[in-house]
């Protein structure tokens, strides 16, 4: 039990420290052109203020769904689209000027690759006071839809369920997409505020650190990847670079140096799938799609 404790006391003290940088991905990665609806989201305190970045991914044109440390606190929220929207981001300045990131929206790009929002809701977070259900989950309601040819599913309630046990030959590959930051080595960490992806495998989601509400994914090994610091909130899909069957969103990891083993908070259970029904415009909620996997 003292070990369990001494564990959770790091994981604590590292996101208290880093939860508005959040989380992004490293290792085996690639650029992630294959989904996008996973956007870069910037939050604002009530004077306006930046006070951090994460990652989500759009259920409908105006439903973003991203984690809940990323959305505690925020008073209102930005969100880019394309997937080098913080790419050319200039130290000096502190603004990307092709995009506008953090600050802005470029020049045409209000309501088509870039969107505002005064809607920023939280699940129910308490700085994992309450661990491992951490209620991890935030919802961006945007100003301006984002007309895209797809969105992010859900997978419907209880569908990881079968993976507790007896997994057998099914399919324990996950994708997590992000933006921010990647290991280039142990210790140096370079960001590059664009969009990647990789895979891992499912090692957990019964354990102290999981309780069925964490998914548990290891990134390391051949072809696979890890979340660092940069996309917190972002989508976790079950399968391979095609899926688009979200299942979880990135929310943690058990040491600062990105080293492949990530926690993310489950987004089929049934509570956190009521609220967010309950929370999204009536009109949106209809929209939104749930699948079994």
């Amino acid at each position: 039990m003292r070990r369990i404790l001494t564990l959770l006391i790091i994981v604590l003290g590292l996101f208290a420290a880093t939860a508005s940088s959040a989380q992004a991905i490293t290792g085996n990665y690639v650029e992630d052109n294959e989904h996008p609806f996973v956007g870069l989201v910037v939050f604002y305190d009530e004077a306006g203020e930046f006070i951090g970045r994460c990652s989500g991914s759009l259920l409908t044109s105006t439903v973003f769904l991203t984690a809940g440390h990323c959305t505690d606190g925020a008073t209102t929220a930005r969100v880019y689209f394309q997937q080098d929207a913080g790419a050319n981001y200039d130290p000096d300045t502190e603004v990307d000027p092709v995009s506008g990131y953090p600050e802005t929206c470029a020049a045409g790009t209000l309501g088509v690759t870039c969107a505002t929002s005064d809607e920023v809701y939280n699940y129910g977070y308490d700085g994992f006071a309450s661990f491992p259900n951490t209620r991890d989950a935030g919802l961006v309601i945007l100003d301006q839809p984002i007309t895209l040819a797809e969105y992010g599913v859900l997978a419907q309630a209880g569908s990881l369920d079968r993976l507790a046990t007896r997994r057998g030959r099914q399919d324990l590959t996950f994708t997590s997409s992000g933006y921010g930051l990647t290991r280039v080595n142990p210790v140096f960490l370079e960001s590059y505020r664009s969009r990647l992806m990789a895979t891992s495998r499912l090692t957990n989601l019964r354990s102290a650190l999981t309780g069925g509400f964490n998914l548990q994914l290891n990134g390391n090994g051949r072809d696979r990847g890890g979340t660092c610091f940069g996309d917190s909130g972002g989508p976790v899909f079950y399968g391979g670079y095609s899926s688009n069957t979200i299942v979880g969103v990135t929310s943690f990891g058990l040491n600062g140096n990105c080293a492949g083993v990530d926690f993310a908070y489950r987004t089929d259970q049934a509570a956190v799938i009521a609220w967010i029904l309950d929370t999204v415009p009536a009109s949106e909620a209809d929209d939104i799609v749930f699948v079994q996997i």
